[in-house]
Formats: structure tokens, sequence, C-alpha cells
């Protein structure tokens, strides 16, 4: 009987190979890592039948058995059997419905193999609404292996698929004799001597050891018959791997005349062609560029401002109806100026930050992003980086980590390090409330010909200047960086495609989600820890202010207004926070900050979006009852220096924009930094010299504009 199976999950990315691991194994997940290497590894269980479990190994991404990337070796050798640890029995391979033609090059290596293979067809409702007509059993019986269409979102052919691996497991349905290609006429003589070294595999499994024996963990004596074999059968395997594709590519030819209809294919490529002619364009492509980015950042503003306005407004009168209900004691200060004023500075970006991703998923959905791509190469190239890095940093917009993380696509290891040292600088979500507030506080809200919004160009502007400071600092960086790796950039361009509006309303309301409820909870959890931090301070010198105010108010009985005001700032400066503040006032008021910013700069290390709820507090901390109805940016552009100026001004506003652009303010990032490069040399660097460039050029705009 079998109880526990090993199945590895694996196929092209992006083909919806997450979501089927999802629905195989719901909660039942673990995250760690592959020993020796920084790749994800997602394993969990499954119950397949009543009478067999499975442990599902979620397999990174690869378009071939010809692996170029760390993540792709981490596969190539779980599928060839060569890995220590993992071990398959069975290999579910997801094959895209919607672009068969890619998939089925690394469908056929696999099934060569010879090892048992299962194949989930996904993204079926794609390829029936761009009228592509897929005869599934003919499919079947051509490649010779279970092929089983699924939908794992709607979590149809689930309980198929899982029939399928039962009677894969129990040998009811075996892999075919025949192979796909005959890989014997490549270098049969060669193949015959591998396969006695290592009897029971294929004549294809024989291939992968003469190419890629060195990458495995084989005794010295078999290393070297695999060398002396190359050697005496003059093996050449650039040759074989060119024959190998053109054969490949060859029978996909014919497979996909037998079971594939497709409406007008021409047609879709000649209108593809005449669109990229525009938007490829040498020149009108990067002014077309330019033009979708203005459009976006405009968005984010003025459509914005009516959610942002009705969510500040509703927190304002609650602050002040509740201010004025609730009886005068701590916990309803701590609910006030501490719980609510938190909970203003997280959902007031929302609908910012939705609109962000939107789009950006309107963008990916179309096909646009890729040719974004493209047209950043040349760019990207005289930066030292190439058109691969374009995607982490363009991931950047959303979080550094992931894009940190997704810079393992990039083959050459100078260009993966440079791409990961500048990415931090790309202006991440987290920016945004900053932003928003800062800009929506010291730029006029001026509109030029009914349109264009001022405050959504400066909004673009501080983007623009994190992007070009990325790739000066990648200029820079690669004179100091050295390797002789060559590197090139293949790139596929998709067809362009109606967007799924349903996609871009789910991701705009996930990262909603995200926000609110993960950088939300450090939101929250800053803001009541500064609450107790500027309420209370030391004993001996709270009690001084309040003698020295009590005092004042026996005095001056009539004045009890402005000097409880007074009495409430002086605690303030006097509370931990403050004196936290006012010991860093000196270092950064050469840059226009007072000591309140000083404390949001320090906070904000932990997440950069807690400037606001920072802000919030200390704003709120300082109130009295009449002002509690006020806006978040109502109090910070009340604020004053001791001798009555503004504290922000055009010119501190915009040191402070550019501070937040170029600093490394983000525990997380230099904690990924450290784990993709496997040393704290890195992130150490990356530290010094973001802070160093922001504080240079902040002070540079702070003298600039003042």
């Amino acid at each position: 009987m079998i109880n526990q199976l090993q199945i590895a999950l694996v196929g092209n990315p992006n083909s919806g190979k997450s979501s089927i691991f999802n629905s195989l194994t719901g909660l039942h997940q673990q995250v760690g890592n592959f020993p020796g290497v920084t790749v994800d590894k997602k394993t969990g269980i499954s119950k397949i039948s009543e009478k067999i479990s499975a442990k599902i190994i979620d397999l990174p991404g690869t378009y071939s058995l010809y692996p170029k990337r760390n993540d792709e070796w981490v596969s190539y050798r779980v599928l060839l059997g060569e890995d220590l640890v993992e071990k398959a029995d069975i290999i579910v391979l997801i094959v895209d419905a919607s672009n068969l033609k890619r998939n089925l090059l690394f469908c056929s290596q696999i099934i060569d193999l010879k090892k048992p293979v299962v194949v989930a067809l996904t993204m079926m409702d794609i390829a029936v609404k761009n009228n592509i007509q897929i005869d599934v059993p003919g499919l079947e019986r051509e490649l010779g292996v279970l092929v089983v269409p699924v939908n794992p979102r709607k979590n149809k052919g689930i309980s198929q698929l899982k029939k399928a691996i039962e009677q894969t497991a129990e040998n009811i349905y075996r892999m075919p004799e025949r192979d796909f290609i005959n890989s014997m006429a490549f270098a049969p003589e060669a193949i015959k001597r591998v396969k006695h070294v290592f009897p029971g595999i294929s004549d294809y499994h024989a291939i992968h050891y003469l190419i890629n024996h060195e990458n495995f963990a084989l005794p010295k004596t078999m290393q070297e018959t695999i060398e002396n074999i190359e050697r005496e059968t003059k093996f050449n395997p650039a040759k074989v791997q060119a024959e190998e594709i053109l054969q490949r590519y060859g029978k996909i030819k014919t497979i996909m005349n037998q079971t594939v209809v497709e409406a007008d294919p021409l047609q879709k490529a000649l209108f593809t062609r005449k669109l990229d002619g525009i938007l490829l364009h040498r020149t009108w492509g990067y002014v077309i560029l330019l033009a979708v980015l203005f459009i976006i950042f405009q968005s984010i503003f003025v459509i914005a401002q009516f959610p942002m306005n009705a969510i500040e407004w509703t927190f304002a009168e609650a602050g002040g109806l509740l201010g004025n209900f609730l009886p005068p004691n701590w916990l309803s200060d701590l609910f006030v100026n501490g719980i609510l004023a938190g909970l203003s500075g997280i959902l007031v970006f929302v609908p910012q930050i939705m609109i962000l991703f939107g789009l950006i998923t309107l963008l990916e959905d179309t096909g646009y992003m890729a040719r974004i791509s493209f047209l950043t190469d040349r760019v990207m190239r005289k930066a030292g980086l190439n058109g691969k890095s374009v995607m982490p940093m363009i991931s950047g917009l959303a979080c550094a980590v992931p894009a940190i993380m997704s810079a393992r696509n990039i083959e050459n290891k100078k260009e993966r390090l440079l791409t990961i040292m500048c990415t931090p600088l790309m202006s991440c979500s987290a920016r945004l409330p900053v932003y928003a507030v800062l800009i929506a506080l010291v730029i006029p809200n001026k509109m030029f010909l009914g349109l264009i919004s001022l405050q959504g160009m400066v909004m673009m502007l501080m983007y623009l200047t994190g992007t070009v400071m990325a790739l000066l600092s990648a200029y820079v960086m690669k004179w100091f960086i050295k390797s002789k790796e060559r590197s090139f950039f293949i790139l596929e361009l998709p067809v362009y495609r109606e967007p799924r509006w349903k996609n871009m309303f789910y991701t705009m309301i996930e990262k909603a989600k995200v926000f609110v409820f993960q950088a939300g909870k450090v939101i929250m959890v800053i803001s009541l820890l500064l609450w107790v931090l500027s309420t209370y301070g030391p004993a001996q010198k709270m009690k001084g202010v309040r003698v020295k105010f009590g005092a004042m108010v026996a005095q001056h009985p009539g004045q009890l207004t402005e000097i409880d005001k007074l009495k409430r700032t002086e605690l303030l400066q006097n509370s931990f926070a403050g004196i936290l503040g006012k010991t860093i006032e000196p270092v950064i008021k050469p840059l226009g900050y007072d000591w309140k910013i000083g404390i949001a700069l320090i906070t904000s290390f932990a997440a950069r979006e807690v400037f606001v709820g920072t802000m919030a507090t200390l704003y709120s901390v300082g109130d009295d009852k009449d002002e509690n109805n006020a806006t978040l940016r109502q109090k910070m552009n009340a604020a004053v220096w001791p001798d009555g100026s503004k504290v922000y001004t055009v010119a501190s506003g915009l040191s402070l924009l550019i501070f937040y652009v170029l600093a490394m303010q983000c525990m997380s990032t230099l904690a990924i930094v450290k784990r993709e490069t496997h040393s704290w040399k890195w992130p150490i660097i990356m530290l010094t010299y973001m802070t160093s460039l922001a504080y240079i050029m902040s002070w540079i705009t702070f003298n600039i504009f003042k």
C-alpha cells in the first residue's frame, strides 16, 4: 500500500503553479529554503486519496531543462533526481493553455526523462476567451501522459487531478515507451556508455549527465568516467542542445496543428506588430512611456483626492466628537490620540494605493509592461544593468523586499548585485503616504488647463528622482564591482490582450488589505508606543512642568486656555519622545527639520509609512480639545519654531520629500539584502550610501529653496 508520496510541482513562470499548490495543500504549508541556496522552498501536505497522502514540493518556475539561474538549477536537480534532500516520485507539470506552444517545450523535455508525469492544463478560461480551442483527449494521446484541465481559483478539476495522480502512482497509467524525440540520434555512442554507468535512465536523461555532470554531487570516479566518455566520443553539448530544440519544436508544431485551433493567429500577430511599431519606436516609444507614467501619477492625486478628503474629514469629526464626549482621563486620551489618530494615518491613503496598483496591473495584463522592459534595456545597459533589471525595479514601486528577491532571475552576478543595491531607491508604496501628506501640505493645489495637477506633477517628479538616482548609483557602483561574466537579454513580448478587469479590481482590494493589515499593524503598534513615549517622561521633569503651570493658573485665572496649550506643549517636549527628538534635533536642523520630524525619521526605520502615524500621534498628544477635529494637515501646517516661523515651508517640505526618496529606512529591506547576498557587507554599504546621499541631497534642496 502506498502511504506517502513526494510530488514535485513544476512549470513555466506565471503558469498557475502557485494556485494549484495552494489548492492541493490548503493551510498545510511550510516555507523555507533549499539547502545551500537562497531560493524559496514551499512544501505542503495533501491528501490525494483515502490511502495516499503526498508531500507537495513547489519548485521554482523554469522555461526549459537547460538552467541558467540559481532557482532554475534547484528545479533541475530535483527533476534529474540529483538533489540530495528532495526526491520526486511523481512530477505534476503545469501547462498554460493560453500559451501552449512555449509550455510544450519544457513539457516534452520532462516527458523524455521517463519519470511519472501528470499534466495540469491551466488558464483554459483565458484560452477560451482568446478563441483558442484545445482537443484535450487528442493532446493526451499525442503526449502519452494524463492531461487534466484545472481552474484552481474556482477549485475546478482538482479532484480529477488527484485521481490522475493516484492512477499514475499505482501504475494504472504508465509513461509511454516511445520518446517525444529520438535523443539517440544526437550522440548514440556517448549515450550508450553513460546508460551503462547509470542503468535504468532514459536516453535523454543520459544527455543531461553528459552536459551538466559537473554540477551534480557525483563520486569523483563517475565524474572522471563521464569526462572520458565526452572526450573519446567528441561529444559537442552546444550542437546537441541546438539539434534537440529544433527537433522538439518540429514535433510541437505537428501536435499544435492536430490538437489546437486558434482564431486568426496571423491577424493577431499583425495587430501586435503594428502596435509595437508605435509603442517601441526609438523616439515616440519613450514619449508614450512618460505620458503613461504622467497619467498614472495624475490619477493618484486627482481621482484619489475625493475619497481621501472624505476619510480625513470623517476621522477629524470623530476625533472632535469623542474628545468632547469621553471623560478626560488617560484611557480616552489613548483612544482618541493613540488608536484613532493611528487608524486615520492608515486608512486615508488606501485610495491612492488602490489606484496605483490597479493601473500597474492594467499595464501588466495588456502586455505593455514587457514593452517597458524592452524599451529601457538600452538605458539600463549604460548604467551597468540590463533589461531584466527593469522588472525588479518596477516591482520596487510596490515593495523592495519581493523586488530584490525577484532579481534572482538575472543570470549575471554583477548585474544582479547592482540591481539589488539600487532597487531600494525606487519609490515603494510605503513612501506614497509620506509623499501624499507632504505634497498636499507644501505644494499649492493648482490645476493647469483644468486637467493637470501641480501636486500630481510633483508626485511624478519624486518617482522619477528615485529612478534617476537608482540608475546613477548603479552607474557609479559598476566601476567598483568587478566581473568578467558576459550578459544577455532575451525577452518574450506577449501579444496585446484585453485587460482582465476582474483581476485588476481583485489586485486593488488585495493590495489595500495588505497595506491595512500588514503595514497597518506596524503603524498601530508604533502609534501606541509613541503615545506612551509622548505622554509620559522622567517623573521629576513632568512634575516640574505641572507645578510651574499650576502656579501660572493661580496667577492668571483668566488665561486658562492659553496656559493649558503651553502646558501641553512643554509636557510633550519633556516626555521621553520629546527628549529623544531634542537630542537629535541639532543633527537634522540644517535640513529644516524640528524634533518631531526627527522622531518620525527614527520610527520610519521600522516602516516608512509609519511617518504619518507618528505625525498623527505627536500632533494629537499636544492638542487641546478644541483642536481635536482639525485634520493632520491642518495641525502640521500650524506647526511653528520657537521664533514663530513655520516648520513646514516649501524648502523644508521638499527637503523632507527628497530625504524619503533617497534614505534607507526599512529594516526588512536590509534583512533581505543580507539574505540574498549572504553577507552583512552589502546591507551596511547600502545603509551608508543611501543615508549619506539622502542627507546631502536634502541639505542642498533646503538651501536652494529657503
